[in-house]
């Protein structure tokens, strides 16, 4: 798990790149925030239809090369994105990025719940929090980077690509047992040496896994929506130009890698329902003071929003899954993927209001869309257990 959840970080480095990279292209290429959105729509996009075909592919057949291949893609494409001058060929390097992180979180997550086991919500906790690390980290790297050496120095962001891709490997090895080696016994087998009765998966549960997706779209919109422009709105509302606005989205960034930890440890206390639920309220209240409230304590507001917004990201994830026991990476594939990158698609809307009015006024609706997720979660109960199987 220690070694999946740092290979996760080098991979969700790339997530967080391509918003991190947007003030870059404003200042440097002198992209329109329309223009620079839609390069966060690049990365959404794709990886919103890909990945849950990916994911169905997991449930078919294990594909564990997808790590480390997906993992350097990934790479490859936000290292490409500053070496063009065409906005067309840009958009394309984003776009190959968008491909490589959709490959990963299926199949990752599908390996991840095989070496945490079922019901760990804290295992699956940690393995969000390299991704979560992996986003807090991105706008210091591409800082330090870009701004020393430009956009043309962006080739150097593809070196947490091969760190990653090496971490992969290495996990994927050490879950392999060696040739000839018997396997321990554990619950599974009785005294006698016959097996015992195991559960079989539920039923599939579609109609609260709808339910749960529709809000994780709501929080994907919000997520999107301030990481694509929170660092150019916080200059305007609290002062200090690029380095606040960095500083901001490493505070969301960060405050995420806390919050995924939280709600891990919270769901084992409290239940994944109730956490969800009051996260998505408290998000609410931050949302609106991010957009509402000037000055040093829009800080705290962002730290706010982001602990709303990650403490049910792992609990998405394993409520997912066990909504959709019999298709784990097609339900894998949906909450890590095509609900969090949709709101990719939301982006170039809110760039366009905001050229057309305020980066304020365009960011203002975002309020609204944590509170339309809490309606849809209030009537979730927690998934069926497995049902045990008697044999003759």
């Amino acid at each position: 798990m220690t070694l999946l959840s740092f290979g996760h970080a080098c991979v969700d480095v790339y997530q967080g790149a391509v918003a991190a990279l947007v003030p870059f292209f404003v200042s440097e290429r002198a992209f329109t925030y329309a223009a620079a959105s839609g390069l966060v729509l690049a990365a959404s996009v794709l990886s919103s239809v890909v990945q849950p075909l990916f994911g169905a592919l997991t449930d078919k057949w294990p594909l564990p090369w997808l790590l480390p291949v997906s993992t350097l893609v990934g790479g490859a494409g936000v290292a490409l994105a500053g070496v063009f001058d065409a906005y067309a060929l840009t958009l394309a390097a984003v776009a190959v990025s968008g491909i490589g992180v959709a490959a990963y979180h299926p199949e990752a997550a599908r390996v991840a719940r095989n070496a945490a086991g079922r019901g760990s919500h804290t295992a699956m906790g940690w393995f969000s929090l390299g991704g979560n690390l992996g986003f807090a980290t991105a706008p210091l790297m591409v800082s330090a980077v870009i701004a020393t050496g430009g956009l043309r120095a962006s080739p150097l962001l593809v070196v947490p690509a091969l760190a990653g891709a090496a971490l992969c490997v290495a996990a994927l090895r050490g879950m392999t047992a060696p040739a000839g080696t018997e396997p321990a016994p554990d619950a599974a087998t009785s005294a006698a040496g016959r097996p015992s009765p195991e559960p079989a998966p539920a039923r599939d549960d579609w109609a609260s896994f709808a339910k749960l997706s529709g809000a994780i779209v709501c929080r994907s919109i919000v997520f999107v929506g301030l990481s694509a422009f929170l660092s150019l709105y916080v200059p305007q509302r609290a002062g200090g130009g690029e380095v606040a606005g960095t500083a901001a989205l490493f505070v969301l960034y960060l405050g995420g890698a806390v919050g995924t930890v939280t709600g891990g440890r919270l769901a084992t206390r409290y239940g994944r329902i109730p956490v969800v639920q009051w996260s998505y309220a408290l998000t609410v209240l931050a949302v609106a003071g991010v957009v509402l409230v000037p000055g040093p304590l829009l800080y705290v507001c962002v730290a706010l929003a982001s602990a709303g917004l990650y403490v049910p990201f792992s609990l998405h994830i394993t409520l997912g899954q066990d909504y959709l026991p019999r298709r784990v990476g097609t339900a894998s594939g949906v909450t890590l993927g095509l609900t969090v990158s949709i709101g990719g698609v939301a982006s170039p809307l809110i760039g366009a209001l905001a050229d057309a009015t305020s980066l304020q006024t365009a960011l203002a609706p975002l309020i609204a869309l944590p509170a339309l997720g809490w309606l849809l979660l209030r009537t979730l109960d927690e998934p069926e257990l497995p049902e045990a199987v008697t044999t003759a």
